[in-house]
């Protein structure tokens, strides 16, 4: 991981309440320069929103500001390490709610202003959540290291216990997370890291696995606007898109939900966290090249050079 800098400090960093009394941490990055949009990031299951400062860095410094919060039971929202992955009573569902309560929170601050919703993981998983009842309060859905959650979990399912299910392909391998990337700093970043951890606790898990079932329902994919712009970009060996055929059913289940704006890179030989992956500036690029797109499709600062040429130079 890169080394945070005064240009990844937090412009602001703040707390908003949540429907069961807690209080989840956020923090906002202004861009540096007049903001041509806003960026909500959803972090991953494990870990928190300082992990993604190379990203959100390289997003500022092109014109976007970028929001965010640690998730129930994660990073500086958890009380205590004790309560890591520990999402409460209210479970996922509320978790998909602080997300809701934070875009708000975004609108509020910029309300002319396109907003996308970037999630990784379980982060994604939350932002497929989120999209089914709110997909008009965005501009654009990008959904990073994601794919078919009824997939993931009838693997889980069937694991013996005791299974690495993540890092099974990955056998013999140096780390018991050498499933997140081919980069061994990111890796050894990770498991250094005192605000990460391995897993939820057993009913956050449940709860979060039990998501599997509105996640592939026809009826409920349906309530999504169909104009709502999607990106998908995941690496080949990523085990949670199980090895991208998770990824690409998602694709299939949103176009036959009528979706009609479907974009995707898939990277050769990349694992899970594709924007900590040894090409990292090159899946930066490409998702800045299609936030640029949907950008000028709005008709937003057609004026302005390409965010992905900027990057480049």
């Amino acid at each position: 991981m890169a080394a945070e800098t005064n240009s990844t400090i937090p412009s602001a960093q703040f707390r908003i309440t949540s429907d069961d009394g807690l209080c989840v941490a956020c923090a906002r990055w202004d861009s540096r320069g007049p903001t041509r949009g806003v960026i909500q990031i959803a972090h991953g299951m494990g870990e928190h929103l300082r992990r993604y400062v190379d990203t959100i860095n390289v997003l500022t410094s092109m014109g976007l500001t970028v929001y965010g919060n640690d998730h129930r039971g994660h990073g500086i929202t958890a009380r205590s390490a004790a309560q890591f992955g520990d999402f409460g009573a209210g479970g996922f569902d509320l978790l998909v709610s602080d997300m809701v309560r934070l875009t708000g929170v975004a609108r509020d601050d910029f309300p002319d202003v396109p907003l996308f919703l970037l999630g990784h993981s379980m982060g994604s998983f939350a932002a497929q959540s989120f999209v089914i009842d709110h997909s008009h309060e965005i501009d654009g859905l990008i959904l990073s290291g994601s794919g078919s959650l009824d997939g993931l979990a009838r693997l889980a399912n069937a694991a013996p216990a005791g299974t690495n299910l993540l890092n099974a392909a990955f056998e013999p391998a140096r780390t018991p997370f050498d499933w997140l990337s081919r980069n061994e700093q990111v890796v050894d970043a990770f498991i250094n890291d005192p605000l990460c951890f391995a897993t939820l606790q057993p009913q956050s898990l449940a709860s979060f696995l039990g998501a599997a079932r509105s996640l592939k329902d026809p009826i409920a994919l349906a309530r999504i606007r169909s104009d709502l712009p999607v990106y998908l970009f995941s690496g080949s060996e990523d085990p949670v898109g199980q090895h991208l055929a998770g990824v690409r059913l998602l694709k299939e289940r949103y176009r036959a939900a009528g979706l009609r704006d479907i974009a995707f890179d898939f990277y050769p030989g990349g694992r899970h966290e594709m924007l900590n992956e040894t090409n990292r500036r090159d899946v930066q690029t490409r998702l800045l090249g299609w936030i640029t797109g949907v950008l000028d499709r709005l008709d937003v600062n057609k004026s302005q050079p390409s965010l992905a040429h900027e990057l480049q130079r």
